[in-house]
């Protein structure tokens, strides 16, 4: 008959639990896995099954004990660690939907609001349309599984251990939120730009014919010159998600090997 001690009981369940730990936590925050239209038995399924296929590469795990003071801590630290990834990535559509709103502000949009599947609020209907296009971009370039990639490299980099982020990597993470401003703007300013010419010309036609209802009539030319700019528009948003998408990755890479 076999007899387990509690103490490998508790291995065996770390050896498994923890590695799920990290890429369910980045599942469940990263986009597209972590829809509000994807049921959480998918993620969870899908963490397990990302699981399993990464155990045989994964490097040795510490001889900790599930339930003792460091596997709690290591557990703490692998949620920590999973979230943070994916964040950084969530980041990438989050620029897309303030890149969307800015745009739509400036053409008459701004009160158009959609139902965004992956989060479930209210957004945008432009920036939703920024987002569309967005996961079209990372879905065709096999972004998907270059991010599960990367989780799975994660373990290399970044080992389980009581050994977390340092100071220095949670700052990095801070500061990252000013990036998504920055790209929104990169993204937008073409738009912008011209919307802003648009305006100044509807202005100087008010000078010209104060008689003329520039409300009746620039709201229509505005906001079709504005759906103009976006179809024209659409390779440089096009280029601005795949210039976001490679920094995001490379920041997560710099992240997980600790420079």
């Amino acid at each position: 008959m076999l007899a387990f001690s509690v103490l490998q009981l508790e291995h065996w369940l770390g050896v498994a639990l923890w590695p799920f730990l990290r890429i369910a936590g980045c599942l469940m925050v990263a986009p597209v896995f972590g829809a509000s239209y994807v049921p959480a038995r998918i993620k969870i399924l899908l963490a397990g099954t990302a699981t399993l296929a990464a155990l045989p590469q994964l490097p040795a795990l510490p001889p900790v004990a599930f339930l003792s003071g460091d596997g709690v801590m290591i557990t703490i630290q692998q949620v920590i660690i999973g979230v943070a990834l994916g964040y950084a990535l969530q980041l990438v559509f989050d620029t897309l939907t303030l890149a969307g709103q800015l745009l739509a502000n400036g053409m008459g949009l701004g009160f158009a609001f959609n139902v965004d599947p992956l989060r479930g609020v209210s957004t945008p209907a432009m920036g939703q349309f920024y987002v569309v296009l967005g996961t079209l971009v990372f879905l065709s370039l096999n972004g998907h599984l270059a991010f599960l990639e990367l989780v799975i490299d994660s373990f290399r980099g970044l080992p389980v251990g009581t050994a977390g982020f340092e100071p220095q990597q949670y700052l990095a993470l801070a500061n990252l939120g000013s990036q998504m401003f920055a790209g929104a703007l990169r993204i937008a300013l073409p738009g912008i730009t011209a919307l802003l010419v648009i305006n100044m010309a509807f202005g100087v036609a008010s000078r010209a014919a104060p008689s003329l209802n520039l409300f009746a009539v620039g709201f229509p030319v505005t906001l079709i010159f504005g759906l103009f700019i976006v179809l024209f528009g659409l390779p440089t948003v096009g280029s601005g998600v795949v210039d976001l998408l490679t920094s995001q990755f490379a920041f997560m890479r710099q992240l997980v090997n600790g420079s």
